[in-house]
């Protein structure tokens, strides 16, 4: 029933045939060349490792010095990640106190500054607002009462004239 009522308010699906009259949006020519730049650098990297590839098999003790030496690499890359994540944890916590410690008192001062001014502003409209708007309106209400008799005190004048 509920599901019913929400698809009455629902606008109908936009029409097929809207979509197809519009022409597709073109690429810019800065998008088109960057298109085929990433192509062609993607036929080069595969070009360079086919040839590595080749050269590879061609001298296997060469490979064997360069697949130690990429196995060095990645070691020491290793322990450069395992230090970058150590120094992330650390800087994680140091947020997380911050949080805890510094910002929620702010947070509750803040929100309880809040909570004064908007004692003050009920206070404020209740005590010196609303009765300066009845007086304002008492007294719009007489001078409308007194410029209504003057205007009749007017009109009977001019009668007697």
């Amino acid at each position: 029933m509920y599901n019913a009522v929400l698809m009455e308010r629902l606008p109908p699906p936009a029409s097929t045939s809207t979509a197809a009259t519009q022409p597709e949006p073109s690429l810019t020519p800065e998008q088109r060349r960057l298109i085929i730049l990433g192509f062609l650098a993607s036929i080069v990297i595969a070009a360079l490792a086919a040839t590595a590839i080749y050269f590879m098999v061609q001298n296997p003790a060469v490979t064997t010095v360069i697949r130690d030496i990429f196995i060095i690499f990645l070691a020491i890359e290793s322990m450069f990640i395992g230090f970058a994540l150590v120094v992330l944890m650390v800087q994680v916590a140091r947020l997380t106190n911050l949080l805890q410690h510094e910002i929620k008192p702010i947070l509750e001062s803040t929100n309880e500054t809040i909570n004064t001014v908007r004692g003050t502003a009920i206070f404020v409209s209740e005590n010196i607002v609303e009765p300066v708007m009845k007086i304002n309106s008492y007294i719009a209400a007489l001078s409308k009462f007194f410029e209504f008799f003057d205007i009749l005190g007017e009109k009977k004048n001019d009668k007697k004239k």
